[in-house]
């Protein structure tokens, strides 16, 4: 107990140095700007770099609502809002971590694709499908595979004791990419067995993000998982400089054994995933688990990033798996991945493909919605156009800022036929789509600007197999515990109407 105090209390000291620090950084700056002796001149340069940071946004190749909201930021802080926008742009992936993660990738992109081509069978037997296919493929890169079987766990405890008998099983290697890890009943259990398999002699490496686990692990914490022999690296290290880089956030869920098991989805390594902590209501995630083939793709998406943080070269060709036997599953399986960097918004592609091919039903669970106009008008002209579109959102947030502002999209989705639902039973975390029983994505990748197009993300394209109808039963199975909001839901006073507006501005920077 004693310990836990004094780790409780760095912990907080950590988190109250830094936000110190960075208040005394802006503190400094206003003080520079109200002592300057040559103020008057000092204006109108910050006035100059504003008008100058507006014309190069409107001429960049960005999402238009980005560049709407900036150029509203500056409107409203004429003087600062230049500046503040080169703050904000130099806390995105500097030319370098661009540099060295292409070069890995294009290095290393041979390492993932399959022994056979699939391509013309799927043209066949997936003819609804074979555009996305062939976008994920041949532009981006990730290849359809068969030999693959798909699990889907509606809820994370499900997930957890499944991934804990894999784990035990491995033999060769455990990888570990995780947005959010916290001590506790999950990640205590599962750290007990990556301590025995080290023992073992298996090759055990963990991944989590910084700033996503900034509230929940110590700040040495990768220090002491290496000195338990588990290699760690820590994905952009949070520091308190209004220059560094935090935008870019790995917000990737993947677990890997030997190559031939792999997990991804909504489910981080904490207590409220499994329900062992209470927070915002009950909990409602999800995950899918492969088993064959396509793990080899989620293994190299893994090792990837881990040449990234380490720099150093890995030949990905002895983690290759022993042959998986042929397991005559029904369906195929695409994994994908989604960086922030490369200029292709894979995510946003996905979901986009989904809804342009569907004829009957879509069915989307998101924790938040906050989308640009050509998700926003590709949902609405699907409903107009007979699709039954469901969405399905949290009935107690987790942020109510960003709850607030996802219910600005409702009034318009509503009109156009969207019918949207909240469970009223607490919070949904699960990012998957399903349509019309052929095609869903289950994954990381939430309906909002930062998920789509600031964050490391992945999923995995389930067509025709068993798991595509268990994701539609999932969402079906939880429409009983919701509200489904109704035009007059959407109805709202002057008032408020201004607030949503501003904040409906606001929501690509959130």
């Amino acid at each position: 107990m004693k310990k836990t105090l004094i780790g409780f209390r760095r912990l907080i000291s950590r988190r109250m140095f830094i936000a110190l620090l960075i208040l005394a950084q802006f503190a400094m700056l206003g003080a520079l700007f109200i002592r300057s002796s040559h103020l008057l001149w000092f204006v109108r340069l910050l006035n100059v770099i504003s008008v100058a940071t507006a014309l190069h946004l409107m001429t960049r190749p960005d999402k238009s609502a980005f560049k709407l909201s900036l150029v509203f930021l500056i409107l409203l802080f004429p003087i600062f809002g230049g500046a503040l926008y080169w703050i904000m742009h130099f806390q995105t992936a500097g030319i370098g971590f661009r540099r060295v993660l292409r070069e890995i990738e294009a290095r290393t992109q041979g390492a993932i694709m399959p022994k056979k081509e699939l391509l013309p069978i799927a043209e066949e037997e997936l003819p609804e499908q074979i555009k996305q296919i062939r976008y994920l493929q041949s532009t981006s890169g990730f290849p359809l595979f068969d030999n693959t079987e798909a699990s889907y766990f509606p809820h994370g405890m499900p997930m957890l004791e499944k991934l804990r008998e894999d784990l035990k099983e491995a033999e060769r290697y455990i990888f570990l990419e995780y947005f959010i890890i916290e001590r506790g009943v999950m990640w205590d259990s599962i750290l007990e067995i990556l301590q025995q398999k080290v023992a073992e002699g298996v090759d055990v490496r963990v991944v989590y993000d910084d700033l996503g686990s900034f509230l929940t692990l110590p700040p040495d914490y990768a220090k002491r998982l290496c000195a338990m022999g588990i290699q760690c690296k820590v994905f952009n290290k949070f520091h308190p400089f209004l220059t560094c880089l935090q935008n870019n956030r790995d917000h990737r869920k993947i677990a890997v054994i030997d190559g031939k098991i792999a997990y991804t989805g909504g489910v981080n390594l904490a207590d409220e995933y499994i329900g062992e902590k209470l927070r915002f209501g009950t909990w409602k995630d999800s995950a899918v688990r492969l088993e064959g083939d396509a793990a080899w793709s989620m293994t190299v998406m893994f090792l990837q990033i881990w040449e990234l943080l380490t720099r150093k070269k890995e030949n990905f060709t002895q983690y290759q798996p022993i042959e998986n036997p042929l397991r005559r599953c029904k369906g195929w399986i695409q994994p994908y991945t989604d960086s922030p960097i490369d200029g292709e918004n894979v995510g946003e592609q996905v979901y986009l493909q989904i809804i342009e091919n569907t004829h009957r039903y879509l069915y989307i669970t998101t924790p938040y919605l906050m989308v640009d106009d050509n998700l926003l008008s590709a949902l609405k002209l699907a409903a107009k156009s007979g699709v039954d579109v469901r969405i399905l959102t949290p009935g107690i947030p987790d942020k109510k800022t960003v709850h607030f502002t996802t219910r600005t999209y409702y009034r318009e989705l509503v009109e156009a036929g969207v019918r949207i639902y909240e469970f009223t039973e607490g919070f949904v975390h699960s990012k998957t789509f399903v349509s019309d029983d052929a095609v869903a994505t289950v994954g990381t990748v939430n309906l909002d600007f930062r998920s789509l197009y600031l964050h490391f993300e992945c999923g995995v394209c389930l067509y025709r197999c068993p798991a595509v109808l268990d994701v539609k039963q999932d969402f079906l199975s939880a429409l009983p515990r919701c509200r489904e909001i109704t035009a007059k839901d959407c109805k709202s006073g002057p008032f408020r109407k201004f607030f949503q507006n501003i904040m409906r501005v606001f929501a690509p920077l959130m």
